[in-house]
């Protein structure tokens, strides 16, 4: 069977919401500041003003970072792994073989859950990566169900099922 990609995205930037209202408030601090500079006389006007843009700058940049760095994070789903990208400049792809994957957890904190995003929480068998997130990822419940179906589909093709042992029962 050829590899289908089954969804592919990136995190929603309400992960970032906390960044992005500190950023905000920083800048909005700047604006009466510039106001008072250019309605004083000062012979010092363009330095402030200068200092102050600077000030309003710090924010804006970022807060633009973390959009690039957010933005710039894929998941991709396919019938056969999951693939996460991450890099701005240098670029680095994990991947992971769907039969690897043991067990899926959706965690939806309240504040994602306004914004219809969670986390789909992967443990797996893989040693380098034992647990995978996948965060803040719109509509999650129904990614983690079509991902959970493709899990299976993929154990199924590959003949393998995940074994669960109990450890050995104490005696009382």
């Amino acid at each position: 069977m050829e590899e289908q990609t089954v969804w592919k995205g990136s995190s929603s930037q309400v992960i970032n919401l906390g960044t992005y209202i500190v950023c905000g408030l920083l800048g909005l601090l700047v604006i009466p500041v510039l106001i008072f500079l250019w309605r004083g006389n000062s012979p010092n006007r363009g330095l402030f003003t200068l200092i102050a843009l600077c000030f309003l700058l710090v924010p804006t940049a970022v807060a633009l970072s973390k959009w690039i760095v957010n933005n710039c994070r894929v998941y991709e789903v396919t019938t056969q792994r999951i693939r996460v990208t991450k890099g701005v400049l240098s670029k680095r792809t994990d991947e992971l073989e769907l039969y690897r994957v043991r067990d899926t957890s959706l965690v939806e904190p309240f504040l994602f859950r306004l914004f219809g995003a969670g986390n789909i929480v992967l443990a797996t068998m893989d040693t380098s990566n034992p647990e995978l997130v996948l965060e803040a990822i719109k509509g999650a419940a129904s990614v983690r169900e079509d991902l959970r179906k493709s899990v299976e589909e993929c154990r199924d093709r590959k003949g393998t099922r995940v074994a669960e042992f109990e450890g050995p029962q104490g005696t009382s």
